[in-house]
């Protein structure tokens, strides 16, 4: 580590958009640490419905997912997803959000969100996937978190191709050093 915190990059958006591959993929383009989404880990393990009370352990693993990843990093490192995806998903679903984890994903901001659009076809991955009717809703549920805490956010449509494209550009804007 360079004794500076690296630039966080967070891949997020509502379910069925490619965040995880286009993470992995920007992490091996970068040879950049990558977090996974631990609400992902967590949903195969507990094999049963979530319901309020899985938000807090669910943020706690994904804070340690992001730790680790964060003291591998060098100037960068990527998120599948972050303590965003946590508090967006808690209101949708539960309503609220506790406190704690709404705080903490404020403290937490990523440097650059790549916001994946719902512009491509769901497609069920075998996960507990619920809502590919809704993810026009919950998308606008994760533009208005991130517009209301005045994240940095490049918006990521179109065909794979464009998808990558645009999320390189955004990584390396966000990159490159600004003149004084």
């Amino acid at each position: 580590m360079t004794g500076r915190r690296p630039l966080v990059v967070v891949v997020t958006g509502s379910e069925c958009t490619g965040k995880t591959t286009l993470a992995r993929e920007l992490a091996r383009w970068l040879g950049a640490p990558c977090s996974e989404e631990h609400a992902r880990r967590y949903v195969d393990e507990k094999r049963t419905p979530l319901d309020a009370s899985d938000v807090e352990p669910i943020a706690r693993g994904q804070l340690a997912a992001e730790n680790a990843a964060i003291a591998q990093a060098g100037d960068v490192v990527v998120l599948d997803t972050d303590l965003v995806s946590t508090v967006v998903y808690s209101r949708h679903y539960y309503g609220a959000c506790p406190g704690w984890v709404e705080r903490a994903a404020r403290e937490r901001l990523g440097g650059l969100y790549l916001l994946l659009h719902p512009d491509v076809p769901w497609v069920a991955d075998g996960l507990h996937r619920d809502r590919p009717n809704l993810r026009a809703q919950v998308h606008e549920e994760f533009r208005a978190t991130l517009d209301a805490w005045r994240a940095p956010v490049a918006h990521v449509r179109g065909d794979w191709n464009q998808r990558r494209a645009t999320a390189r550009a955004a990584v390396l804007a966000a990159l490159a050093p600004t003149t004084p």
